[in-house]
């Protein structure tokens, strides 16, 4: 799930919709592994701080919400560990909903059509922004996301004026950028990240949990540390590369910015603090090279990239040279496995609980 503004107009750049080859029904085994190193903490997590009898002594439905769901189907690993975690606490007869939601242009047809047939829920789409309320008041028992919240509302404007002290001119992210340009994106995040809390803690019940998953750092460690730092480095690269040749024009170049901030703990801590609707019930940063096997498939994860990504860049640079762009990633592969060796040998992965006061 990806969004972005270019002033008033919000745009979104979803997953590769369908099962082709570069579709991320295909192309995202990367995401399940990452997100299946919560798995044992969030049913844990469940097991321990979710009082399920009280969020269902007036109703006998327990409703989900899977925010930037995208295609599947790693949406539905998901959504299964959650529910088998809630049903061994909750009363035998409980029914569960369960809200898949990403932007409008989502491949919803997909998501549908590849629904586990043996599924024990109820199921539904909700198109939309998760920026904006999406659900009535007081409507839902848990809030999943896993891998969208590091996705911005929008790029900062400032990163593409060019009397700007944020300029980022010649870079197409914050990792080896500027600490002007890595402060307003760290902005941008808290805003965002402001909007959504306030809407969710519309839509939670009191009592309620949230489980956010998303790319984040250590407090006190440098930004181009983090992998997807130096794949948009390195994808930033290829682009520059390309404008050497004249494929590209470099103002291209320098009015594009990936609109994606991973978060360290304390970024989360003072946002969710200034809100005050909720408390933290687990945060920590977790390893998700552990699900891995310490081994990097470069040329897979560059199929990924185009999977998550190819929306963004085809949008801004044409249709034309989005083949040749990343081909020449792909034949550069050796030189980004060099470069990520060193940027998994700590956690990568934020991992956060928080609990609707």
């Amino acid at each position: 799930m990806a969004s972005m503004t270019t002033g008033t107009v919000l745009e979104s750049f979803p997953m590769n919709g369908g099962d082709g080859t570069y579709s991320y029904a295909k192309n995202s085994e990367y995401q399940r592994a990452a997100s299946s190193t919560s798995k044992e903490l969030i049913s844990e997590t469940i097991a321990s701080k979710l009082e399920v009898q009280a969020l269902t002594a007036s109703s006998n439905t327990f409703s989900i919400a899977d925010l930037g769901c995208s295609v599947g189907p790693n949406t539905f690993f998901a959504m299964q560990n959650i529910l088998e975690s809630v049903r061994k606490i909750a009363p035998k007869n409980l029914e569960f909903q369960v809200f898949f939601n990403d932007h409008v242009s989502n491949d919803f047809n997909t998501l549908f059509a590849t629904l586990p047939p043996d599924r024990q829920y109820f199921a539904a789409g909700v198109p939309g922004s998760f920026y904006n309320q999406l659900f009535p008041s007081s409507s839902l028992q848990l809030v999943h996301s896993s891998y969208a919240l590091h996705w911005l509302s929008k790029v900062p404007e400032e990163l593409i004026d060019k009397n700007s002290s944020a300029f980022n001119k010649g870079k197409i992210h914050y990792g080896s950028a500027s600490k002007e340009v890595a402060s307003t994106y760290a902005v941008q995040f808290e805003k965002d990240m402001e909007v959504f809390l306030s809407v969710r803690s519309k839509e939670i019940v009191v009592g309620g949990m949230m489980v956010l998953i998303m790319p984040g750092l250590l407090d006190g460690t440098h930004c181009s540390e983090l992998p997807a730092c130096v794949l948009f480095d390195f994808l930033g690269s290829t682009l520059l590369d390309m404008v050497d040749i004249g494929l590209i024009d470099e103002d291209k170049v320098d009015s594009f910015n990936v609109p994606i901030y991973a978060p360290t703990p304390r970024d989360m801590i003072e946002v969710v603090g200034r809100n005050g609707c909720f408390s933290v019930e687990t945060m920590e940063i977790t390893d998700p090279m552990s699900k891995m096997g310490g081994i990097i498939d470069v040329k897979g994860l560059i199929m990924h990239l185009r999977a998550g990504m190819e929306g963004i860049f085809t949008k801004h640079f044409g249709n034309e040279v989005i083949d040749e762009f990343f081909r020449r990633s792909f034949e550069r592969s050796a030189e980004l496995s060099q470069s990520l060796e060193s940027c998994y040998k700590q956690g990568t992965q934020l991992f956060v609980v928080l609990k609707r006061k």
